[in-house]
C-alpha cells in the first residue's frame, strides 16, 4: 500500500522547505516549542484531502492543533509560498519540455459555500445559492498554469484576460522566461469579441466557440484536459465545498492543490518508480 496522501514526501519537502519563511527564535521568553513545519504541513494536507473541519483534526497524528495549521496556512499563503512552489515546479517541467505552450485551455467550476462566507460572499451567488468559482487555465497537457477565485456570480468571460495575465514567467529553458501560450481554447461562455480583441492584443490566438452554433465544433478534442484537471482538483474534498469564511484561506487550499497536481507531473518525469 502507498503512503497516506497527507504525508509529505522527501521529494516534495526538499522543494517546499527553502521557501518557508523563517521564524525568529525567542531566547528570553521561548515559550512552548513550535510544532515543526513539516508536521504542520501534513495536517494542512490532511484537511485538504479529507475535508475535515479544523477543530476535528486528529491531534494524535502529531499535526498540532487545527488553529496552528490554519495560522501556518494563512502565513505561508501571505508569504507567497504556494506561488513560488508552483513556479519552481513549472520550471522543472519546462526544462524537460513537458509543458505544451502551443495552446492553453480555460474553464471554470462553481462550488457551494455552505457557511456563506463574508457578507460580500453571501451576495455573490448563482441561482440564489451562495458560492464561489474556480477559474483555471492549463497548458495543452492539463498542467495548471494559474487559478483565480471569484464570487459565484462572476461571468466566466471576465476572467479570460486575468487568467492569461496570471500565468507566471516560467523559467527552465534558455532565454527569457515564458508566460504566453500561442493560443487559448475556451467554450461558448467566453464568446465575446471585445475579449477576443484583448487576447489578440497579447499576441495570443483566441479559439473560442461561438454561441448559437451547433455542437460538435471539435474543440472538445483539446478542451477535455482542463475538465480532467478540475476532476483532479475536486478529488481534494476540501475544494468541493467552500467552508472557509475567508477567501484567502480557500484560495490557499486551491493554490496548494494546483502545486500538488503539478508535482505529480514532475514525479512522472522520473518514470513509474516514483
Amino acid at each position: 500500500m502507498g503512503a497516506s496522501p497527507w504525508i509529505v514526501s522527501d521529494d516534495l519537502w526538499e522543494r517546499i522547505e527553502p521557501l518557508l519563511p523563517k521564524r525568529e527564535r525567542r531566547f528570553r521568553y521561548p515559550g512552548r516549542k513550535p510544532v515543526p513545519d513539516r508536521q504542520v504541513l501534513c495536517g494542512i494536507l490532511f484537511v485538504l484531502h479529507t475535508g475535515i473541519q479544523w477543530e476535528h483534526l486528529p491531534q494524535e497524528l502529531g499535526f498540532g492543533s487545527g488553529m496552528t495549521c490554519w495560522r501556518r496556512l494563512r502565513d505561508w499563503n501571505e508569504a507567497g509560498v504556494w506561488q513560488q512552489l508552483h513556479e519552481v515546479l513549472l520550471a522543472e517541467l519546462n526544462a524537460a519540455a513537458r509543458l505544451d505552450w502551443s495552446r492553453a485551455v480555460v474553464d471554470s467550476s462553481h462550488v457551494r459555500a455552505l457557511k456563506g462566507g463574508s457578507r460580500q460572499a453571501r451576495r455573490q451567488s448563482t441561482g440564489g445559492r451562495a458560492g464561489s468559482k474556480h477559474h483555471l487555465i492549463t497548458d495543452g497537457h492539463g498542467t495548471p498554469l494559474a487559478v483565480i477565485l471569484t464570487g459565484g456570480n462572476r461571468n466566466d468571460v471576465t476572467q479570460l484576460v486575468p487568467l492569461l495575465d496570471a500565468v507566471p514567467p516560467v523559467r527552465g529553458r534558455p532565454g527569457r522566461p515564458r508566460r504566453k501560450p500561442q493560443s487559448v481554447f475556451a467554450d461558448r461562455g467566453y464568446d465575446h469579441d471585445i475579449y477576443r480583441d484583448q487576447v489578440r492584443a497579447r499576441r495570443i490566438l483566441p479559439v473560442i466557440a461561438r454561441r448559437g452554433t451547433a455542437h460538435g465544433s471539435g474543440l472538445g478534442t483539446y478542451r477535455w484536459v482542463v475538465e480532467r484537471t478540475f476532476a483532479w482538483l475536486h478529488g481534494f474534498k476540501r475544494l468541493r465545498v467552500r467552508w472557509e469564511r475567508r477567501a484567502d484561506i480557500h484560495e490557499a487550499f486551491l493554490k496548494l492543490a494546483c502545486c500538488l497536481i503539478t508535482h505529480r507531473q514532475v514525479l512522472s518525469l522520473a518514470g513509474p518508480a516514483n
